[in-house]
């Protein structure tokens, strides 16, 4: 599949997940995906925590997930994008690692889209909640969340259909300004 088309097809859908479990070699290739992500000096701050165990993904949905999102306790993978804060750079007083971080997580929920898996990108849940029952250390930033799973439809094309038919956008007119913010 041509990346834009990805682009465009990628939807959240933790609705739509199923406990059917994943392999290791198709997980193993969406984190390589989020591995090659740019990241500002090649610094490469992110790093990721892989829950297969359903008694920990349980547990962790229960104590540290919004209720919201409780529903991504039926997925059979939990993947948390973490990161470093003193492993980005700083420019301008402005921290990179967000965005290094927020980078591999685009690459992964690509990634996963083109092999036909959901996921949902997360940021409602307990960040110390989370990292305690995790074993994170204090210092590793939890940047955000999303379940893996396959489709409960069948095929994800399927699945996001609905999800995507409802997506609205801002247009380009409103978003993107050319040679200066006036766009003259």
């Amino acid at each position: 599949m041509e990346a834009l088309n990805v682009i465009h097809k990628r939807a959240s859908l933790k609705a739509c997940l199923t406990e059917k479990g994943i392999s290791t070699e198709t997980v193993t290739q969406i984190l390589d995906a989020a591995r090659v992500a740019p990241s500002g000096r090649n610094n490469q701050p992110t790093r990721f925590v892989i829950v297969t165990d359903k008694t920990l993904i349980n547990t962790v949905v229960k104590e540290a997930f919004a209720e919201a999102n409780a529903l991504v306790a039926g997925a059979p993978v939990l993947i948390f994008v973490c990161a470093n804060p003193k492993d980005s750079i700083v420019r301008d007083g402005q921290s990179y690692y967000l965005f290094d971080a927020g980078l591999a997580m685009e690459n992964m929920l690509l990634a996963a889209a083109d092999l036909g898996l959901v996921t949902h990108p997360m940021s409602g849940f307990d960040e110390a909640k989370a990292r305690k029952i995790l074993g994170i250390p204090e210092e590793v930033r939890i940047v955000a969340a999303t379940p893996l799973s396959c489709p409960a439809q069948g095929a994800y094309d399927e699945a996001a259909k609905e999800r995507l038919a409802g997506r609205t956008r801002k247009s380009l007119e409103e978003i993107a300004f050319w040679n200066s913010w006036e766009g003259k």
